[in-house]
């Protein structure tokens, strides 16, 4: 079939794409350490795949509180700023674009991983099952602390500052992670939100805390370059919520009018069903572009948007097994396989060892 619509240009708020194919943000555990610094390995990685009209980056942490991984890199360091600089040149070398995922982890982490052993922060203190990725291996994941209200300011503060530094690292701007059971997310579904102040009780309350960040963060770029991704029906990390479509139709009327350059909408991941929930609704309520991932083909992306029901698709996997996505799909070319034993930490194996058409070919 025809890609034409997949492969026509597209402006999301003040960011124009020369195509629909957004790289998602993909959590490598690659970071230089000590200090959780982009280095070498990751500007060939992110340069390689600059053929995708938008790259979002692996989620980022905006402070050392927000840290949940190991090996995970940061936004908060001068070190990681000059890191961050050369991918953002590289990928702009080449034509691209690129944007920094602002991401906080809240419960999603351990103690051994936060500043002086401290317990990592939620709006409630109620834990996730599983194990958090340390260091020192796999833990399992601790109760965490419940947030004081007056602390809240200082995590908007934190979402802020990472804008900044984002701005600092030559970014074309950011995306809040408010998906996937981290902090924002958190605290809008409340099978984690059980608070009884501001940011608790009521869809509007627990929706507060999303709608500051996102506030506090236009003011940083102007809203034509902030977007957020979120996921509504999700459940990875021990995420449930007993009315979402309520919820997330709210919070994305909220979101509107602040004309961001994207909504960002999870709508598969991590085996989540969306039977029953409506992501039309999302993109009727919401007037900027509508970004959809999960589980869709070149096929399924190009009917997507010439159906309007999505204005880009972004792709995950795929782009990990493919740097030359784009234009394998252009070429209806076969994609290489993803090794899924080389998802996390590790070098260049698995990472930027992944063959191109030409090298396919040849």
């Amino acid at each position: 079939m025809s890609l034409s619509t997949l492969f026509s240009l597209i402006k999301l708020g003040d960011i124009e794409l020369k195509h629909r194919v957004v790289m998602a943000p993909l959590t490598r555990s690659r970071s230089a350490q000590p200090g959780d610094y982009p280095h070498e390995l990751n500007v060939e990685y992110y340069s390689q795949r600059a053929s995708a009209a938008l790259i979002i980056s692996e989620a980022t942490q905006v402070s050392p509180q927000a840290k949940g991984y190991a090996f995970t890199p940061g936004i908060h360091s001068e070190q990681q700023i000059a890191g961050w600089k050369k991918i953002t040149d590289a990928v702009h070398a080449k034509g691209s674009k690129i944007v920094l995922q602002l991401w906080h982890v809240g419960r999603i982490s351990h103690s051994v991983i936060q500043q002086d052993g401290s317990l990592p922060v939620a709006p409630s203190a109620i834990a996730a099952e599983g194990q958090a990725f340390t260091e020192q291996g796999f833990l399992d994941f601790e109760t965490p602390r419940a947030l004081e209200t007056e602390e809240l300011a200082s995590i908007v503060e934190q979402f802020k500052q990472g804008a900044i530094n984002a701005k600092k690292a030559g970014f074309d701007g950011v995306e809040i992670h408010a998906a996937n059971g981290y902090l924002l997310d958190q605290f809008l579904k409340d099978g984690t939100n059980q608070r009884d102040d501001i940011y608790g009780g009521s869809i509007e309350n627990r929706a507060r805390l999303s709608l500051e960040v996102t506030q506090a963060v236009a003011e940083v770029w102007g809203a034509g370059r902030v977007g957020i991704r979120i996921s509504p029906t999700g459940t990875f990390n021990s995420m449930s919520e007993s009315n979402p479509q309520a919820l997330f139709n709210y919070l994305v009327e909220q979101l509107s009018p602040m004309k961001l350059a994207y909504l960002h909408v999870v709508e598969n991941f991590a085996g989540a069903s969306s039977e029953g929930f409506d992501f039309s609704q999302l993109r009727s309520r919401f007037a900027g572009a509508y970004m959809a991932n999960g589980g869709y083909s070149a096929k399924s992306a190009e009917q997507a948007i010439a159906e309007d029901n999505a204005d880009v698709v972004s792709f995950g996997s795929p782009f990990i097994a493919n740097p030359d996505l784009p234009e394998r799909f252009k070429q209806d070319a076969e994609l290489n396989e993803l090794d899924q034993d080389t998802l996390y930490g590790g070098d260049a194996k698995g990472y930027t060892d992944y063959p191109f058409l030409m090298s396919v070919s040849s």
